[in-house]
């Protein structure tokens, strides 16, 4: 190995300056060379960025896949660089389990053929989870992970140069301060005119010496600072740059963010939309046992995923129920009405509904023989019934 002994002292000699000018400033002893406001801003900018990236990305990664075993297996298999084996989902699994199940209990049984679709439906859905979990990891988690684990690092690695460069500043500024007080003392004992006739003489060549000497590492000093002004300087200005490339950052994740929610819609878009047909094929058995309560699916209109009202109580109650119900009798009860904030705009389907709009609050109450997925609502002189997923009940 090549061991350059005079390298070995210089960093050596570097790193104690660096040591002792960082200790001088905590302890409040030496002055430190302040970035301007703006530079000041970028840096707090960033660390803010860096950090608020690095708890979107964990937390992301604890939604996509909540299993800690996987994930600690997909890092392992990640720093090994190597491809992680496919995994079936949750809901491709409980499909299986269920088209196995089937065929032991016969495809010809009611319970069996039911097993057959509802299996055939989770596996829809554990496919449709596992695209969504592959584009936004694509899309959403990898560009998170390349900024964390590279441009952040750069950052970093400048930033800390940065700092050693603005150690040697300082202590170049203090070796110049000190440098200029033992010139001036020496210029100030120079001033003295020697007596020749005493038997030191030697004194006034001894500090003409000493001033010459102090010149030199004045001049040495000067130097130094320049070329530490200089270095430090360049430093800065790539390390500004740096910094300023954290907009661009904000906007390359802005743009990934809004695609991590497109695929978040596509996917509970598709998990709707196979519910929907599982719904239709039981409820199109009308020869097989139905489920107690349960509404003929054939009969809902097809709404879309993002309509609050595809999220109405599916056992809401038939017509001859509705006629039964007369609002104008209902009364409220002594005790028990409470306050409630429309959480979005409801139309009333018939006479017997009370319309809603978003953020306004109303009076609600339940009375008997009412489903528990309505309530009796009042605003003003209007009473009707009001759907609970629409309403957040106030305390």
């Amino acid at each position: 190995m090549d061991f350059n002994v005079r390298k070995f002292a210089t960093d050596a000699g570097i790193f104690f300056s660096r040591a002792v000018q960082f200790t001088e400033e905590k302890l409040g002893q030496a002055e430190k060379t302040e970035l301007d406001a703006h530079f000041e801003n970028l840096l707090s900018r960033a660390d803010c960025t860096k950090n608020w990236t690095e708890k979107i990305y964990r937390q992301t990664e604890v939604v996509l896949q909540p299993n800690p075993g996987a994930r600690i297996e997909e890092f392992l298999y990640e720093k090994l660089d190597r491809k992680v084996p496919p995994r079936p989902t949750n809901g491709e699994i409980l499909g299986q389990f269920m088209l196995e199940a089937a065929k032991e209990f016969g495809a010809e049984t009611p319970y069996g053929s039911t097993l057959i679709k509802v299996g055939d439906c989770q596996r829809r859905l554990g496919g449709a989870e596992r695209e969504f979990l592959q584009t936004s990891s694509i899309s959403f988690l990898t560009p998170l992970r390349n900024f964390l684990e590279g441009d952040w690092r750069t950052i970093s690695r400048e930033r800390k140069l940065l700092e050693n460069l603005r150690l040697d500043l300082d202590a170049c500024k203090a070796r110049l301060k000190k440098a200029k007080a033992a010139e001036t003392k020496a210029a100030c004992e120079g001033e003295a005119v020697p007596d020749f006739q005493e038997t030191r003489p030697r004194n006034y060549v001894l500090s003409a010496s000493a001033s010459a000497l102090w010149n030199e590492e004045l001049d040495k000093a000067e130097h130094e600072l320049r070329v530490a002004q200089t270095e430090f300087d360049r430093q800065a200005e790539v390390t500004r740059l740096l910094l300023e490339g954290i907009s661009s950052t904000h906007v390359n994740h802005l743009r990934c963010l809004c695609e991590f929610v497109e695929a978040q819609a596509m996917y509970y878009s598709q998990c709707h939309k196979y519910m929907l047909e599982l719904q239709r094929e039981l409820g199109s058995c009308s020869g097989d046992i139905r489920c107690p309560g349960s509404l003929d699916v054939n009969c809902l209109p097809d709404r879309s995923p993002t309509d609050p009202s595809a999220f109405l109580p599916l056992n809401s109650s038939s017509p001859l129920e509705r006629d039964a119900l007369q609002i104008e009798e209902v009364q409220p009860p002594a005790s028990g009405t409470r306050k409630a904030k429309v959480l979005y705009d409801y139309d009333a389907a018939d006479s017997i509904e009370l319309s809603l709009r978003a953020d306004e609050l109303i009076t609600v109450y339940t009375v008997p023989g009412i489903d528990s997925d309505w309530l009796i609502g009042e605003r003003g002189n209007q009473k009707g019934r009001v759907p609970v997923t629409y309403l957040e009940l106030l305390s």
